[in-house]
């Protein structure tokens, strides 16, 4: 899973260099497949089956008040969007997942303050993801550093167990007491993603059956990385260096 996770991390350093203003989604997640491809794996999101709903693209785009799996299309990027990118890949028989949130051009203030927060929301959990913790000091390391800065915590959606499957066990909320939930052991690996929005954690599903959005239209941000619980600690294996 190291190499899988290495393999993700070096496509997400191609997107952040390439992603630019003007750019169609659907051109995003042209460059994220063939990214996949060049380094030997294949997209783990295209094809990915909900019930009858079939993923139809190798990445999920989601911009402002989408929270997670929005479709490529022909949407253009522009100035001031809050962009998230979530994607995976395979690779010997192994899964890796990550997500990452960007502000195109220079955005306002309090877009700013949400992808801040939530990229460090992302690392107080993953440093609770340690043998002997619980799942829940994971969502409330998340929880307690996001709810009093007047952002809401996504409930209706959590992390996830991840290895020879894209979702397996256990669930990894975004909230949560400590001390509770599933005991963390070394050898595991999890996906943790705080999506932290600027107003209520309430979302809705439109009608192609993937883009979840906020209901009260605030802006949302996402990140996420596979993580191995270790016995020196959490071990992130979708970073480069």
């Amino acid at each position: 899973m190291r190499t899988a996770g290495r393999k993700l991390a070096e496509v997400v350093a191609k997107l952040r260099a390439e992603v630019a203003v003007d750019m169609p989604t659907i051109e995003i997640d042209r460059l994220t497949e063939a990214e996949i491809l060049k380094v030997g794996a294949r997209p783990a999101f295209k094809g990915y089956k909900v019930g009858k709903a079939v993923f139809p693209a190798s990445i999920c785009i989601s911009i402002n008040e989408q929270v997670v799996h929005g479709i490529p299309g022909k949407r253009r990027i522009r100035e001031g969007d809050v962009l998230s990118l979530d994607f995976g890949l395979v690779y010997g028989g192994y899964y890796a997942d990550t997500a990452f949130t960007v502000i195109m051009g220079e955005g306002d203030e309090r877009s700013r303050a949400l992808v801040t927060a939530t990229e460090e929301a992302l690392a107080l959990g993953i440093a609770k993801a340690v043998p002997g913790g619980r799942v829940g000091d994971i969502g409330h390391a998340i929880e307690s550093y996001v709810r009093p800065q007047k952002m809401g915590v996504v409930t209706q959606m959590v992390g996830h167990g991840i290895g020879r499957k894209l979702h397996e066990p256990p669930s990894v909320p975004n909230y949560g007491k400590r001390g509770t939930g599933d005991l963390l052991k070394a050898g595991m690996v999890i996906a943790v993603e705080p999506m932290i929005t600027l107003g209520t954690d309430k979302t809705k599903i439109l009608g192609d059956q993937w883009t979840t959005v906020t209901e009260d239209n605030s802006r949302a941000a996402h990140f996420e990385h596979t993580v191995a619980i270790t016995p020196a600690g959490p071990e992130i294996l979708t970073k480069l260096g």
